[in-house]
């Protein structure tokens, strides 16, 4: 599921950047150079602003929720069942009172490389 979701997005991300320089500037003549001129008559009266715009908010829209989709994967898959990366036993012991280096000698993978 993540490597899908990373290729929509890297797709989405080029997709983004293929419209947004397809748009016309202020100046206007930027665009003629790409066929700006006779792209008046494929994309109707209205001309292709409105659908490369239109184009370009869904392509953002669609970059955002892979965003977050990507970051909940991320972070779901990095946290334990107890929220904090120790063993569940180890969290036990520390809530009857048992010291932290006693306690963390059952798990000592679960300490930083500097603290060991």
């Amino acid at each position: 599921m993540y490597t899908l979701l990373l290729i929509v997005h890297v797709l989405v991300a080029v997709g983004i950047v293929v419209f947004v320089l397809l748009q016309k500037g202020k100046g206007a003549e930027a665009g003629a150079s790409f066929g700006g001129g006779a792209s008046q008559t494929v994309f109707g009266s209205q001309g292709s602003a409105n659908f490369l715009s239109r184009t370009t908010a869904i392509l953002a829209t669609t970059f955002f929720l892979t965003s977050f989709g990507l970051a909940y994967i991320a972070n779901k898959g990095s946290v334990s069942s107890t929220g904090s990366g120790l063993d569940a036993t180890v969290i036990e012991e520390l809530r009857r009172g048992a010291d932290v280096p006693s306690a963390l000698d059952a798990q000592p993978e679960a300490l930083p490389p500097e603290v060991e």
